[in-house]
């Protein structure tokens, strides 16, 4: 970062290498962000997601770069990350947002020097579980803490989409608000000629791909992979591996954390779809559950 003046140089010397647990929106994200950032020198970044979008807003999908990290855009997040360090005790900031799942590049171009953890989850449970999603707009709360992290030149972007899901859901009393989770691009010419439960499947499958892909990049070492499903069967030894990886030693309090948090037993409700419309998706699922080692289950094939 030579191109960093001096005194900037000095001040980002104080970041600390960040966390970022990577993955598709209802895959496990939270839960394993607050199994890590229960440790007392990390803290949780939960889902600056206009921070994300700092390189151009207005992008209709979420896909960014090496290209988007310029000079100006890389100055501005890293600042931002060690504002949130130094303004939550000096503790090394652990970040989850699912939308970078589609900007894993854009990630590492601007944090070189951070730790990754990549989760994935049954297609199957994430399609029941998103689709439930995909019918309420962003509560109050939420629309408030996004405001207030969002760069005042950054508004507008974001009221508009705030107000085109209300709008929607109020005043139209639509269904669904107009999209959720991370915007592969295409994903709104597909929901204008596509099901929405073969939407949101080809968003499983297209960020499956798109991460696999960029994940591979990385030098061995620098990425945990794993799987919900794992983790919330077996928890403790899976969080071995993960506190390692991150350079933590766990306390006390995050085993009894584990041992009460995790419920193995919410990976079912997919069944409450037609088994029909759940074998009319498949053909966009298969080749990236095969990657992860899905079966199809039984009553689909």
């Amino acid at each position: 970062m030579n191109w960093l003046g001096l005194g900037e140089r000095r001040a980002l010397s104080r970041l600390k290498p960040p966390i970022f647990v990577i993955g598709n929106i209802r895959s496990g994200t939270s839960l394993l962000a607050d199994l890590i950032a229960a440790h007392p020198s990390l803290v949780k970044w939960h889902e600056p997601r206009t921070l994300w979008l700092y390189a151009d807003p207005g992008r209709p999908h979420d896909e960014f770069d090496e290209r988007d990290a310029s000079e100006g855009v890389t100055r501005y997040i890293r600042k931002r990350f060690l504002r949130y360090q130094e303004s939550h005790g000096d503790r090394r900031v652990l970040e989850k947002t699912p939308q970078n799942v589609l900007k894993i590049r854009h990630l590492r171009a601007i944090f070189p020097e951070a730790t990754y953890l990549y989760i994935v989850r049954s297609p199957f449970s994430y399609i029941s579980s998103v689709e439930a999603k995909w019918q309420r707009p962003v509560s109050g709360k939420r629309m408030v803490r996004r405001f207030r992290e969002t760069p005042i030149w950054q508004v507008p972007y974001y009221v508009r989409q705030v107000c085109l899901d209300q709008f929607n859901k109020r005043v139209l009393k639509r269904k669904y608000i107009r999209v959720y989770g991370a915007r592969y691009q295409g994903i709104f010419e597909d929901l204008d000629h596509l099901n929405l439960l073969t939407v949101i499947a080809r968003q499983w499958a297209i960020c499956s791909r798109i991460a696999e892909r960029d994940v591979a990049a990385f030098e061995p070492g620098r990425v945990l992979r794993l799987r919900y499903e794992d983790l919330v069967v077996d928890p403790i030894p899976h969080l071995e591996k993960i506190w390692a990886h991150c350079g933590i030693v766990p306390t006390p309090e995050m085993y009894r954390m584990a041992q009460d948090v995790v419920d193995p037993a919410r990976q079912d409700k997919w069944r409450r779809f037609d088994r029909e419309e759940l074998k009319a998706v498949l053909p966009e699922l298969e080749e990236e559950m095969k990657r992860h080692g899905y079966a199809v289950p039984a009553e689909l094939q």
